[in-house]
Formats: C-alpha cells, sequence, structure tokens
C-alpha cells in the first residue's frame, strides 16, 4: 500500500489496537497493510491502559526485543544505527507526546518514517513530527515510497 494512501485511512487512538490504534498498533497496522500479516494479532484486545502496554513491552524485554520479535519473523531487517531509513520503515523513536492527562512528555513509541518525519497516531488523530530514532526495520521488499 502506499504511505499516502494509509494516511488518508480513517485512524483514530484506541488502547489495546481494537476499533483503532495506539503507537504500537499503528504501525502494526501500516505493516499489515504492507505484507497482509499483522505482527499485533495476538496482542489486539488484550490491554486497555498505557500501563498494561508498558507490562507487555516489558514482558518481552524492552522495546528492541519486543519489536524484533514481532518484525523479525516476518522478514523485516533491523538497520544499523547508521543507515538510512525510508519512508515506510518503522522505527522505535524518541518523540514528545501528551499522556491521559494532559501533559507533555518524552516516549519511546513505534512510528512509521515519512521523509524527515515520523508518523504515530495520537488522541487527535495522526501526528507527523520530527523524532530521535532509536532503532528502524525494513519491510521485506520494500524501497522508498
Amino acid at each position: 500500500m502506499d504511505i499516502q494512501k494509509f494516511i488518508r485511512l480513517p485512524h483514530r487512538f484506541r488502547w489495546g489496537g481494537v476499533g483503532g490504534d495506539d503507537c504500537m498498533t499503528f504501525a502494526a497496522t501500516w505493516v499489515q497493510h504492507c505484507l497482509g500479516v499483522d505482527p499485533a494479532a495476538k496482542l489486539r484486545g488484550t490491554y486497555k491502559t498505557r500501563l498494561d502496554a508498558l507490562m507487555i513491552v516489558d514482558g518481552f524485554g524492552g522495546y528492541t526485543a519486543f519489536m524484533d520479535a514481532h518484525l523479525l519473523p516476518l522478514g523485516c531487517l533491523r538497520l544499523r544505527g547508521d543507515e538510512q531509513v525510508n519512508t515506510g520503515d518503522i522505527g522505535l523513536v524518541s518523540m514528545s507526546t501528551v499522556d491521559e492527562a494532559g501533559a507533555t512528555e518524552m516516549a519511546t513509541i513505534a512510528a512509521i518514517a515519512f521523509g524527515p518525519n515520523w508518523l504515530t497516531v495520537g488522541p487527535t488523530g495522526i501526528i507527523a513530527k520530527r523524532a530521535t530514532r532509536l532503532k528502524a526495520w525494513r519491510l521485506p521488499n520494500s524501497g522508498e515510497e
């Protein structure tokens, strides 16, 4: 799927990835549109809060291990730190976000590379902004969209 078409789809924020997406399932939904397989299928609906989500990530041994466990079996490749990301790559990024209380905080989230920005979903819909890349994965047979 073309990333522009993906962006134009209706998106809304929902913890647990049912009836909408949170930051992790948003990236998984992109993977599903591209590869036909949902890397978050077993997780959707199993949590309802940020704390629940963090407990799941911790159960995998942290963010990188969590992402590897869901992306590598699909043929995604983890990029080296010096490799440039392309539009459509999945990233683990540090980005300022707004928490449930409305306060701004730095958070580690999954996002989709989009030019110099990263895409995620929040309470106001899709967010595209700069972030600090921590790790990145390339989908199989993908290049810049």
